[in-house]
This record gives structure tokens, C-alpha cells and sequence, in this order.
């Protein structure tokens, strides 16, 4: 029989309660039954619409319908403008009471649907004078079981975002500025395909531009503002078609017939060319035959090499620039004086790992190609600075797999590589030049915050520019000079803000440009706390506290620890979430939650991050441990209270937790190894193996047994719950499934829970639901002793309750 209390408290947990404004007001005003954001929305639009400098008086949008008014009838200009103010006076009024009694209310706590409904910022688009932000905001839609975008407009100096598109079940994405700003493309499946679609940023509706069966794949704008190219077509099969910018062909011209297609694409910086690269050769037998559904697959089956081509936009004409089985043609890029090209050469060996790709520089005076790597390790981004002179790559110090990430440069037109050397003590990474070319920008995490520097690349001197308690990245916009940041702390999901290179260290200079979950103010969240302690060998390490929603100092509470993946990554500053951690939702049913940066994390240093090379979870291990020594001893943690939980290395973790110790009364294991031998050569990536434990299996195979949990799994008797993605590539199933036979046969208490087709990740909504109530249900039965485990009945119910709200109005 199901506990009655227990259902109410999982409602609650699953539930996110809606407010609506009362129906007659909302008669009043003509708009019919809506939400608080739907009125504030609609307070911002007539704002949002007149500033551009050429506004379109003849179409306003309203509800969704152009050229109406708000109760579907044509009116006259000047009595939009009468009923509009009139609304807006609502409006204002209406927010202005929703705050007073916002105020008012208490905030309760969050839920499972509430980490689930969180709506995420991407594809931001800055217009060519710097005054307008485009950018997708991601919603889910439960009946679909998917996450869809639209596109929304927001001014650089502040004020309100307007919806441009309203899609509940289709995606909306990738929007970029015509070079005048008059208009903006995207891409949409509005239709069924994907396909690319323009649209005016004051209104109107979205024009169709292309009808290509196989959908269209990307696009972009030729620097000098004259064509729009896209490649569409099949995978494999792909081809770069034009449009003028005016529109004023009658449909897409044809620019390459390539017999093997087109792969990766760049323009030109003087918009002649487009630059792509394509396999040598087809393999018509190879098509053929999985076209006749010979589908099997072939492990490692040789590709041809990829090399760089262009086209001429005006005479077609394509030339060929690289050759040869050397290498396969990667990712590249241009030069702004147009004078080099480098990019990545790959392994042609169908053994290849990935590693083995190495960084050369095209010459177009003269078409030679010189390699300026050769190492074991794989370089990262590269990018010419602004005057062209240099070339700059990133690689491990020394090319040494797994230490700090340093900058090398190359003189463009020839000459030796040099490492830009510093003492910083954490990854140098290829953010973006200042303008005079001196220094680059790039972000970092320092302990448990991420903050803007600058290394000069003269001297290697590292300067923090930003000194903020969260997370955050950034972004320069050469046109117009702003910078663009992505900023979290623990109260605030991702948002964008916008400031200047010279303001950037000032919060009090940052324009907040979006708040995409303004819901989070009614929610209770857990207090963040920073604490350090000091582990076994001494070394001081640190860590997240959250703590339960009205925590009471001197009382004990039940303690959540969570174990990062990576391992070499960090728990840090940002707003929880995500269905792997979702903390708010245990601070709201009395937990405490526990993060460590145990040994082996990243923002700690280099030594830090490689300590745990030939020694993989001793140390780690200890750093746990003494950091929930450490909130026992504090009076935070009751020690009769403990459960563990992680993903991936966090996982890994956990399993050797649970063949260590039987402090903990439940752990919840996802995506984790038990047997380094077998995974070895199950998993799709080597190269981390063979370093964290010194060498292959077959080389040093006492170290592998030594370091694998199913090696001490008679010592497991912690009630123990298992996840695995059925098409887990990184720590495939039969890990799992290892674990799960080996704890079912040693009688310690168990379930497992395979996530059909989810890869190393879980993507689907559904399963990401199934697996926060099940692993919070796992520590309520356990901790709390609170039955059922996994109460199907309330999950259904709180879909059957998502499928039956109303849609939002069709898109415009």
C-alpha cells in the first residue's frame, strides 16, 4: 500500500505550481487568460518595437497576429498607439501589484519540474551598430518530450526582451544580422525540414527562403554584405548554394557540385571565396549498400583524408589547396589579411585516437604547407591575430597530455613556434585578441569561481580582470567593441550581460541584458557555502556546501554528497540546475549537499589535477572523506544520515566508495566503472587511461586490477542504485551491469535502471525525470526510511498534468 504522506511530498517535489492574473482584468484588456510573463511580456513590446531607426508602422505584433488589433480588427495607427498606451498603463499596474504580492508570499520549495522547466539563453547575435541582441531562449515541451527554441530581441541598453517567434514543438535557432541590420536570418523546422527563413527585427512575419528536401544545414553572410551562403543537402552529400542579400533571386543559386560534397566552410575576408574541405575520394559501394539496408558496421573502417578547396562566388571556379595522405583536413581558419590559412591535420590512420593531429599553416602566395607540430598530444583552438602576424594555438605545456593549457605562436609567414611562457598556474585558453594584438582574453576557474584574464604575449604576464563570486564566460564583438558575457552564481541561472573591455572588472558597469527564469524569485533555494579542510597528506582542499532551506545552526542534518565527473573538473558557483545535481530540490526536503573538488579536480592547479596519475582514487578518496569528517565535526552532518551519489568519474568514485566504507546509507551510481581491464577496451577513448593509470592493461595489469572496485566488491554492503545510458559509448553498459550482477548475487540491496538509447548523457526529459525521483526516492527510503522506492504512479501523474496545459499561440 502506498504511503499517503509520501505521495503528497513527491507532488509537491514534482509539481511547479502557475499563477494566472483574474480573468476579468485580463477581459478588460482584451488578451484573454495569461500568465505573469505573458502580460510583462506584452508591457515591453511597443517599447521594444518603435526604437529602431526604421520602423514598420504598418505591422505590429500583438498575440501573434500582424496587422491586427488587440480584438482582430484593422485599426488606424493612431488608435494602435491609444489602446497600446492603455495597456501598457494595465500593465504597469498589474506588475506593479504581482511584486507587492510576490513580496508577500511565502517562497516555497523547488521542484523536480522546476529544474526541468528552466529555460536556458544561447545563439546571442549582436546587430552590426551594437544596439540589438538576438539570442534563443530553450523551453521544454513534455507532450513532445523535447526542448525547443525561439528567437528573442533585446536593446544593449537594457529594458525588456521581445518574443520574435512562438514555436512550442519546433526549433527556432541560429539567428545572424544582415551586414545593414535591416534583417536576420535562422534556421527553422517550422515545415518539417530544416530551412532558412528571414525576418525583419520590428516586426512582421518570417519569410521562407529556401525549400531544399534534405533541409538546409548552415549559413552565413559574406563579409561585405552582398550574398548569403548556406550548405544543403544529405550528410555526405552536402553543397554550398547563394542568395543575394537583396532576395532578389527567384530561389537559391547552385555554387559547388562537389561529386564527394562539402564538409566544413568559411568565407573569405574579401567575400570572393568560400573556403571548404571534402573527402578525396566516394565510396559508391559503400553507399550502395547501406542504402540496400546492408547496415552493419565496420569498427574502424578507413576514411579518405579531407582537403581544402575554394570556390570563386562570381565564376565558380573551384581550386584545390592541399593533397595528399598525409593528413585530413579539420577545422581551419583565415587570416584576416588573407595572406594564411592554418588548420588542423588529422591522422589518415583508421587507428587514429584523435591525438595524433598536428597543427600546419598554408602560405596562399605560394601555396606551400608547413607543419608546425609534431607531438603526441592534440592541439586545441587557433586563432591569427587582428593584424594577421601571428598565429595562435593551444596545446598542453610542453605537449604533455594532461598539464596546464598554455598559448604557442607562430609567425604567420614563417618561422619557429614559441610558447607564450607564464607562471599561471591554470589553463591558458584562446578566448580573443585585443584589438592592438599585445594581449588575449580568456576565462578560467579559480577554485569554485571562473573569471576573466589577460595574458600579454610578450611577456606571458597573466592579469584577472573580473573578481566575481559565480561563473561566468565572455565573448568580444569587434565591430561594435562589447563584450558579451554569460554570467551564474548559485542564485541566478545563465543570463547575458553586456559591458566594455574597459568596464568589465566593474558588476556596477554590467547591463543586464535577459532574465530568462524570473520564476526562481518565488522559489526557496539552499544557501552556498565555501568551505576548505584539510585532507590526510595535509593538503588543504575544498569545496561546496548547500545548505537546507531554513538551515538551523547546531542542528544535524542528512547529507547528500556529490562527486563531480572528469575527473579533472569542478563543482563551482553556478545555479544548480541540472537534472545530475539538482540541490535545491534536496535543500528543500531537509538535506544538506556536499561537493568536493576532491584530488584530481581542475581550477586547483597542475599538480592538483595530476596527483592522482598511478594512484587513481587513494587520494581522491581521502580528500571525501575528510571533507565529511569535516562537516560532522562542524555539527552539520548527521553521520547516521549519509548518502553518495555521482556520474561518470563521479560514478567511478562512488563504486570505490562503496567497496571502502559502510558510512554511507545509500549511494546512487551513474555511468561508473568497476573493471578498468574490461572497460579499457570497451570505452570509445583510450589515451586518459593508459595516464591516470600508467600505461594498458596489458603492461601494467596488477595496477589495473589494483585500482578496479569488482576487485574488493565482498566488501560492499551499502544499498546501492545503478544508472547506465543503453548506448553509453564512454562507460558502456557491461560496466553497469558488472556491478549490478556482483551486488544481486552478494545479496546487498540493488536496483539498476538501463535509459533506452541515452548516450553517455541522459537527453531525454523523461529519463532525466525518472532519474532525479528515483535516486531522491533511493535516499528517502534509505536515509529517512520512507517507502515506495520509484513511485511510478506520481510520475505519470505529474505528465498526464504537463500534457494538459494549454499551448502557447502558433509561430509568427
Amino acid at each position: 500500500m502506498r504511503n499517503p504522506t509520501i505521495n503528497a511530498e513527491m507532488r509537491r517535489c514534482l509539481q511547479t505550481p502557475r499563477r494566472s492574473f483574474p480573468r476579468a482584468v485580463l477581459f478588460l484588456l482584451g488578451v484573454g487568460p495569461a500568465s505573469v510573463a505573458s502580460v510583462r511580456d506584452a508591457a515591453g513590446l511597443y517599447a521594444a518595437v518603435l526604437p529602431f531607426d526604421k520602423p514598420r508602422h504598418d505591422a505590429l505584433w500583438f498575440g501573434g497576429t500582424q496587422g491586427s488589433s488587440i480584438h482582430g480588427r484593422e485599426r488606424p495607427m493612431g488608435q494602435y498607439r491609444r489602446v497600446i498606451a492603455w495597456v501598457l498603463a494595465w500593465c504597469m499596474l498589474l506588475v506593479a501589484m504581482d511584486h507587492v504580492a510576490a513580496a508577500q508570499r511565502p517562497k516555497r520549495g523547488m521542484t523536480f519540474m522546476d529544474v526541468l522547466e528552466l529555460r536556458t539563453v544561447g545563439d546571442p547575435a549582436l546587430s552590426p551598430d551594437g544596439k540589438w541582441l538576438l539570442y534563443t531562449v530553450t523551453t521544454l515541451n513534455w507532450k513532445e518530450g523535447k526542448r525547443f527554441r525561439d528567437l528573442f530581441l533585446v536593446s544593449t541598453a537594457g529594458g525588456p526582451s521581445r518574443q520574435l517567434t512562438f514555436t512550442t514543438n519546433k526549433d527556432e535557432h541560429s539567428p545572424a544580422w544582415s551586414r545593414d541590420g535591416t534583417f536576420f536570418a535562422f534556421l527553422s523546422d517550422r515545415e518539417g525540414s530544416t530551412q532558412l527563413y528571414v525576418m525583419r527585427p520590428d516586426g512582421g512575419e518570417a519569410r521562407q527562403v529556401t525549400d531544399h528536401k534534405d533541409g538546409v544545414e548552415r549559413f552565413a553572410f559574406s563579409r561585405d554584405g552582398r550574398w548569403l551562403a548556406f550548405t544543403a543537402g544529405k550528410e555526405g552529400e552536402r553543397q554550398l548554394w547563394l542568395l543575394p542579400a537583396r532576395f532578389d533571386a527567384e530561389k537559391p543559386i547552385p555554387l559547388t557540385t562537389h561529386e564527394t560534397g562539402v564538409l566544413r566552410w568559411e568565407w573569405s575576408p574579401d567575400s570572393r571565396l568560400i573556403y571548404f574541405t571534402s573527402p578525396d575520394f566516394l565510396d559508391k559501394l559503400d553507399r550502395e549498400r547501406r542504402e540496400k539496408k546492408f547496415d552493419v558496421r565496420i569498427v574502424d573502417q578507413p576514411k579518405p583524408p579531407a582537403h581544402l578547396w575554394a570556390v570563386d562566388v562570381e565564376t565558380k571556379s573551384v581550386k584545390r589547396w592541399t593533397s595528399g595522405s598525409e593528413y585530413s583536413v579539420a577545422a581551419f581558419v583565415i587570416s584576416k589579411d588573407h595572406r594564411a590559412i592554418a588548420f588542423r591535420g588529422a591522422s589518415t590512420s583508421r587507428y587514429a585516437t584523435g591525438e595524433e593531429a598536428e597543427v600546419y599553416r598554408l602560405d596562399l602566395a605560394t601555396g606551400a604547407v608547413e607543419r608546425l607540430t609534431r607531438n603526441g598530444v592534440s592541439e586545441g583552438a587557433m586563432s591569427f591575430s587582428p593584424d594577421g602576424a601571428w598565429l595562435a594555438f593551444t596545446a598542453p605545456d610542453d605537449f604533455t597530455y594532461m598539464r596546464n593549457l598554455r598559448i604557442y605562436l607562430a609567425p604567420a609567414r614563417g618561422g619557429p613556434v614559441r610558447e607564450v611562457e607564464t607562471d599561471f598556474d591554470g589553463d591558458v585558453s584562446l578566448g580573443f585578441w585585443s584589438r592592438d594584438g599585445k594581449m588575449i582574453y580568456f576565462t578560467e576557474g579559480v577554485g569554485v569561481n571562473a573569471h576573466l584574464f589577460a595574458i600579454s604575449v610578450e611577456t606571458g604576464r597573466v592579469t584577472q580582470l573580473t573578481h566575481e563570486t559565480g561563473v561566468l564566460s565572455a565573448a568580444f564583438d569587434e565591430d561594435t567593441g562589447w563584450v558579451l558575457l554569460t554570467f551564474t552564481d548559485p542564485e541566478n541561472p545563465p543570463d547575458f550581460y553586456i559591458t566594455t573591455l574597459d568596464k568589465v572588472g566593474q558588476r556596477s558597469q554590467w547591463t543586464r541584458l535577459t532574465r530568462a527564469n524570473p520564476q526562481i524569485e518565488e522559489i526557496a533555494l539552499g544557501e552556498y557555502e565555501t568551505i576548505r579542510w584539510r585532507s590526510t597528506d595535509g593538503q588543504m582542499v575544498e569545496g561546496l556546501l548547500i545548505k537546507p532551506v531554513g538551515y538551523e545552526p547546531g542542528r544535524r542534518y542528512p547529507l547528500i554528497v556529490q562527486l563531480h565527473g572528469g575527473p579533472a573538473a569542478a563543482y563551482m558557483n553556478s545555479f544548480s540546475g541540472s537534472y545530475g545535481t539538482y540541490v535545491h530540490v534536496f535543500a528543500a526536503n531537509g538535506y544538506a549537499v556536499f561537493q568536493p573538488n576532491y584530488r584530481g579536480s581542475s581550477n586547483y592547479g597542475e599538480r592538483f589535477k595530476m596527483q592522482i596519475a598511478g594512484d587513481y582514487f587513494r587520494q581522491g578518496y581521502e580528500d571525501i572523506m575528510t571533507g565529511v569528517d569535516e562537516l560532522i565535526a562542524r555539527g552539520i552532518a548527521d553521520p547516521e544520515k549519509l548518502g553518495m551519489m555521482g556520474w561518470s568519474a563521479g560514478g567511478h568514485f562512488s563504486n570505490w566508495t562503496l567497496v571502502q566504507t559502510d558510512r554511507f546509507k545509500a549511494i546512487s551510481t551513474g555511468a561508473g566503472a568497476v573493471n578498468w581491464i574490461s572497460m579499457y577496451a570497451q570505452t570509445d577513448v583510450q589515451v586518459p587511461r593508459e595516464f591516470y593509470f600508467k600505461g594498458r592493461p596489458y603492461e601494467n595489469w596488477d595496477h589495473y586490477v589494483a585500482v578496479s572496485p569488482i576487485r574488493y566488491i565482498t566488501r560492499a554492503k551499502t544499498p546501492t542504485l545503478i544508472h547506465v545510458g543503453e548506448a553509453d559509448p564512454r562507460v558502456p553498459r557491461p560496466q553497469s551491469e558488472e556491478l549490478h550482477m556482483a551486488l544481486k548475487k552478494l545479496g546487498v540491496p540493488t536496483e539498476f535502471i538501463i535509459y533506452p538509447g541515452m548516450p553517455h548523457a541522459l537527453t531525454h526529459p523523461r529519463y532525466q525525470l525518472v532519474k532525479m525521483v528515483a535516486e531522491f526516492q533511493w535516499f528517502e527510503k534509505w536515509i529517512k526510511g520512507k517507502e515506495p522506492w520509484l513511485d511510478w504512479k506520481v510520475l505519470l501523474d505529474t505528465l498526464r498534468e504537463e500534457a494538459s496545459k494549454p499551448e502557447e499561440p502558433e509561430h509568427r
